[in-house]
C-alpha cells in the first residue's frame, strides 16, 4: 500500500505541475467566449479524455516505441528534462504561448475550427512533449503490478482535476484575475523546472554508474 500511494501521489503531483491547467486557463476563456456553459463543459470533457488517452498510451507504448528507434532511456530523460525544464521557464516567464507550441498558424486556423479538444488544447497545450517523456521515464523505474495500477490511476485523477479546472474556467479567471493566474503559473513552473533538472541529474547518475 505504501508503495502504491507513494507512486500514486509522485506521478500526480509531477503530471500536474508539467501539464499545468491553471496555466491553460486563459486560453480555454479566450478559445470558448463564444460557446454555451453545455458547449463549454462538453469541450472540457473531450479534452480531458483525450488528454488521458495521450498519457495512457505514452505510458504503456512509449517504451517500444524508444526501443524502435534505438533511444535509451538515459537519452529520453535527459531530452525530456530539457523539455520540462523549459516548460517550467516558460511558465516563470508567463510566457505559455511559447512553451506549449501554439503557432501564428495554429492561432489563425483555430478560426475555422468547431472543435479544439484534441488541437490545440489537449495537445500540445497539455499533453505535450514534456508529460509524454516524463511518463515513458516513469514507467522505465515502476515496472511491478501496484506501481502501474497507481500510475494508470494518476493518470485518469489528473485528467478529472483537467477537466473540472476547464470547465471552472470562466469562473475561475474572473475570481483570481489575471495577476492571480500568472501567479500560480509562476509557482507551478518552479516546481516544474525542478522536475526537469531532477531528472537530467538523474540521467547523468546513470550513465556515469554505467562507465
Amino acid at each position: 500500500m505504501d508503495i502504491f500511494l507513494n507512486t500514486f501521489f509522485v506521478l500526480l503531483g509531477a503530471l500536474f505541475s508539467v501539464l499545468n491547467p491553471i496555466g491553460a486557463i486563459p486560453f480555454f476563456v479566450g478559445l470558448t467566449q463564444d460557446y454555451t456553459k453545455v458547449e463549454r463543459s462538453r469541450v472540457s470533457l473531450m479534452a480531458a479524455i483525450n488528454v488521458c488517452i495521450i498519457l495512457i498510451i505514452s505510458f504503456f507504448v512509449g517504451e517500444y516505441v524508444l526501443s524502435f528507434f534505438g533511444i535509451t532511456i538515459s537519452a529520453l530523460r535527459i531530452a525530456g528534462g530539457i523539455l520540462i525544464a523549459s516548460s517550467g521557464f516558460g511558465l516563470l516567464n508567463a510566457n505559455p504561448k511559447k512553451r506549449k507550441g501554439i503557432s501564428k498558424e495554429v492561432e489563425e486556423d483555430l478560426q475555422s475550427r468547431t472543435s479544439i479538444a484534441l488541437t490545440p488544447l489537449a495537445m500540445p497545450m497539455l499533453a505535450g512533449p514534456g508529460s509524454i517523456s516524463l511518463l515513458i521515464a516513469f514507467n522505465q523505474d515502476h515496472k511491478t503490478t501496484p506501481e502501474i495500477l497507481s500510475s494508470t490511476l494518476a493518470i485518469f485523477v489528473v485528467s478529472i482535476l483537467i477537466f473540472l479546472v476547464l470547465r471552472s474556467a470562466h469562473y475561475l479567471a474572473k475570481y483570481l484575475g489575471a495577476s492571480g493566474i500568472v501567479a500560480i503559473s509562476r509557482i507551478v513552473g518552479f516546481l516544474t523546472v525542478a522536475i526537469g533538472i531532477q531528472y537530467i541529474i538523474s540521467a547523468v547518475l546513470s550513465i556515469i554508474r554505467g562507465i
